[in-house]
């Protein structure tokens, strides 16, 4: 009798086994409109083609089409920080796009949180950092997700800006090869990979290797950036964002370097608060070549 119930019960330990496989695979929308900013839980494509990257996904009211705005988050080397890494939001950043017409889309990538897989992206260890292929996985990573939006009715085709946060800017560096017809503009804060070497602030590690693999990715640019650092980043400080916007600036590629004021105890977290997109907004509203609001007259 005990046998004849294993037996029967097989098929269906199967189907339980390979439903989260199917589940993966299936792109688009999962989630209701009902939300503010109309919030939507998204699965975009992926390198691992048997794995879809979980993402949020913003937007204005009405149907669009909308010009696209992909926010690539932040990372780390340290394996156990990237499985409790919660899903990238961007709240109030995505607030300040979605108010100015742009649908805003945040992919999370492989290796971190509940996307889980490989992490494709790895740099190496210090002494064989390999800074120029982990910034050309991020930045495949970032193509894919916005590819895929780029083909929904709501979304326009062309003129999709790309707005990465450190080793997520360091990957929109990378992507500035792209097309400019299909990104208009990219903005990086505080690009860059190995920042915090050793948990020590203001410690890169193998600082001469990302200037160079810097002056590489500049080579192949086509897209401009513009570039926005904390006074108070001790990840990659002003000083040596300055060298690295350089060194961009050395293999041909134009980088518009703007230092901000200081925000909080630690300015490399800025963009993740209302206070720092408070601070970024004017020149997040150059860079995206914003209208200026108009002026109030005095009573």
């Amino acid at each position: 009798m005990r046998l004849f119930n294993i037996a029967t019960l097989l098929p269906l330990l199967v189907l339980l086994i390979a439903s989260p496989v199917c589940a993966q695979v299936t792109f688009g929308a999962s989630a209701s409109e009902g939300e503010p900013l109309r919030r939507q839980e998204w699965r975009v494509p992926s390198p691992d083609t048997d794995i879809a990257a979980r993402a949020l996904l913003f937007r204005p009211s009405g149907a669009g089409p909308f010009r696209l705005a992909v926010i690539a988050h932040a990372s780390t080397q340290n394996v156990l920080r990237r499985a409790q890494t919660p899903q990238p939001e961007y709240r109030a950043l995505a607030a300040f796009l979605v108010a100015r017409g742009f649908a805003v889309l945040v992919p999370e990538r492989l290796g971190h949180g509940a996307t889980g897989g490989r992490y494709v992206e790895d740099q190496g260890g210090c002494d064989e950092a390999d800074y120029a292929r982990a910034g050309r996985a991020t930045a495949e990573e970032i193509s894919l997700a916005l590819d895929y939006l780029q083909k929904q009715d709501f979304i326009r085709k062309d003129a999709a800006v790309v707005i990465g946060h450190s080793a997520g800017g360091w990957g929109a560096l990378a992507l500035a090869n792209a097309d400019p017809k299909q990104i208009s503009a990219i903005i990086a804060f505080a690009p860059g990979r190995g920042g915090h070497a050793n948990d020590e602030p203001n410690k890169i590690c193998a600082p001469h290797t990302l200037l160079a693999a810097a002056a590489e990715f500049g080579k192949a640019a086509r897209i401009p950036v513009t570039s926005l650092v904390a006074a108070n980043d001790s990840y990659f400080a002003p000083v040596f964002s300055k060298a690295l916007a350089d060194a961009f600036r050395s293999g041909g590629g134009k980088d518009d370097l703007r230092t901000l004021l200081a925000v909080g105890s630690e300015g490399h977290w800025m963009i993740e608060t209302e206070a720092g997109v408070r601070a970024a907004s004017g020149e997040l509203a150059r860079a995206l070549n914003l209208p200026k609001p108009a002026a109030t007259k005095k009573p």
